[in-house]
């Protein structure tokens, strides 16, 4: 499918959004060791999981940047997705499980509204086969909070580790 030139506008405007706003999340409060696991945990499983889906022709990015040397949506991957979730964490550093929940829509509508609309209106993603927006969400709800599991457990381990080293 030949590019056209908004969706090529569009992929550098998020580009650009995104980098200046993951910046500045990161450095905005500390522990800046809890944005940094936030965020690699989150590229890299996003990585592992978009090559999934695109290897089994579920999705494909017809629009993408260095499309002879990844299949994926890097940008998505590597800064839109692990940007929104930096911020989540962000948010949610403190709370219980039920505005942990409940703050996580206010992060997962928005982004799938903007694939569903990618979807139909831009040659930026295809979803093939049987795929349809609720296995967006879902996999959006279930994805943010299993990395806000792991940045917990990474904390509790520290957390013991810090405790043991001080008796």
């Amino acid at each position: 499918m030949k590019a056209d030139k908004s969706d090529e506008l569009f992929l550098r405007f998020m580009s650009i959004l995104t980098l200046g706003s993951l910046l500045l999340l990161l450095f905005r409060k500390p522990p800046i060791k809890d944005w940094l696991v936030v965020y690699l945990f989150n590229a890299t499983t996003n990585t592992i999981l978009d090559n999934i889906l695109v290897s089994s022709k579920i999705l494909s990015y017809p629009v993408r940047f260095f499309p002879k040397v990844f299949n994926t949506h890097i940008l998505f991957d590597f800064l839109i997705y692990p940007t929104f979730t930096i911020l989540y964490n962000q948010m949610t550093e403190k709370d219980k499980l039920g505005p942990i929940i409940y703050k996580l829509l206010y992060f997962v509508v928005p982004m799938l509204l903007i694939e569903t609309w990618a979807a139909k209106k831009t040659n930026l993603i295809a979803w093939k086969k049987w795929w349809k927006w609720y296995h967006t969400l879902l996999g959006f709800v279930f994805k943010s909070l299993i990395t806000r599991s792991v940045l917990g457990l990474v904390n509790k381990v520290e957390n013991k580790q810090n405790n043991v080293n001080n008796v």
